[in-house]
C-alpha cells in the first residue's frame, strides 16, 4: 500500500523559496542566457506577488520538511487563472495533485469567477486532470530560436516602449481580449526587467529579451506589429520564445515562420466559462 499524500495548507510568504526549489526540480527548464540568480529573483517575486494578491488561491504541501506540492490560482475581474502547479515526483500518484487543484478551483468559485483559464504542461496526468474538470482543450505550438528580422514591417518604428505608463492601455486591451485586465500584475513583471511595448491604442506586448511574456491587441495587424517590435528590440543574437499559440493565433504563427523560428508542439490551453475572444492573444504563463 502506498503512503498517504502529505496534507495541504494555505501558502505563506516564507514558503516562496521552497516553492521555487520545487518548481526548479520538476517544472522549469533553464532559460538560455538567463543568469541563475536573476532567474531565482524573478521567480521569487512572482510567487510572493501572487501569494499576496491571492492568498486564498495559494496552496502547498510539505513532505519531510520541504515543499512537495504547490498550486497557485489568481482571480482578476471574474477571470480565474491557474498560475503555478507542481508536485514532487516522490509524492506523485497519491492524489495530492487533485487536492491542490480542487483547492484552487474552490477559490475561484468562492470568488465568483465566471471564466477559467489554464496553460498546461505536456504532462499527461495534468492534461487528464484539467479535461476531467470540465475544461475544453485547445492544442498549441511554440517557437524558439534566433529570429531573422529582415521581414519585419516598417510599422515597428511606431511601437513605443511605454514602461509603466502603458499599463492603463494594456489593462483596457486585456479586458477586451481576455475578459479581465492585467494591470494588477504588470508592475511585478516590469520590475523584473520586462518591457511593455505599445502600438497607439491598438496593442501591447510584454517582452523580456526575446521572450513574448504576454500580448493582446484589438486587431491582428497590431498584434503582429508589436510582436515583430518585441523581437527586433531584443539584444542582438538573443533567443526568442513565443509559446502557447493556439490555432486562433495564426497571425503569431505567421510572424514566427517569417522570422525563421521553428515550431514545436507545446502544452495546450484549457478554458471554460465566459471569457473574452482570446484573440489576438498570447497569454502569460504567470498571469494568464
Amino acid at each position: 500500500m502506498s503512503a498517504a499524500a502529505p496534507p495541504i495548507r494555505p501558502m505563506r510568504i516564507e514558503d516562496a523559496l521552497g516553492v521555487h526549489e520545487l518548481c526548479t526540480r520538476v517544472l522549469f527548464s533553464p532559460q538560455p542566457g538567463i543568469d541563475e540568480g536573476l532567474g531565482r529573483a524573478r521567480s521569487l517575486a512572482r510567487i510572493e506577488h501572487l501569494v499576496t494578491t491571492d492568498p486564498g488561491g495559494s496552496w502547498v504541501a510539505e513532505d519531510e520538511g520541504r515543499i512537495a506540492g504547490v498550486a497557485i490560482a489568481l482571480v482578476r475581474e471574474g477571470i480565474w487563472g491557474f498560475s503555478l502547479y507542481a508536485v514532487d515526483e516522490a509524492v506523485q500518484g497519491r492524489g495530492l495533485g487533485r487536492r491542490l487543484l480542487d483547492a484552487c478551483l474552490a477559490y475561484g468559485a468562492d470568488a465568483g469567477a465566471t471564466g477559467w483559464l489554464i496553460l498546461s504542461s505536456e504532462h499527461p496526468a495534468a492534461m487528464r486532470r484539467y479535461a476531467r474538470a470540465g475544461f475544453a482543450l485547445a492544442p498549441c505550438v511554440a517557437a524558439m530560436g534566433i529570429p531573422d528580422l529582415r521581414r519585419a514591417p516598417d510599422a515597428v518604428a511606431r511601437v513605443e516602449d511605454a514602461g509603466t505608463a502603458g499599463i492603463p492601455l494594456a489593462d483596457r486591451i486585456g479586458r477586451a481580449v481576455r475578459g479581465a485586465g492585467h494591470g494588477r500584475d504588470l508592475p511585478t513583471a516590469l520590475a523584473g526587467g520586462a518591457r511593455l511595448l505599445v502600438l497607439e491604442d491598438r496593442g501591447f506586448a510584454l517582452m523580456r529579451g526575446g521572450n513574448a511574456m504576454l500580448l493582446a491587441a484589438t486587431d491582428e495587424e497590431a498584434a503582429s506589429t508589436v510582436l515583430w517590435a518585441g523581437l527586433a528590440g531584443a539584444p542582438a543574437g538573443s533567443t526568442a520564445l513565443i509559446d502557447f499559440m493556439t490555432g486562433a493565433q495564426q497571425w503569431a504563427i505567421t510572424v514566427c515562420l517569417d522570422a525563421g523560428l521553428p515550431l514545436s508542439p507545446d502544452g495546450p490551453v484549457f478554458a471554460k466559462g465566459r471569457l473574452g475572444p482570446l484573440a489576438p492573444y498570447l497569454p502569460s504563463g504567470a498571469y494568464l
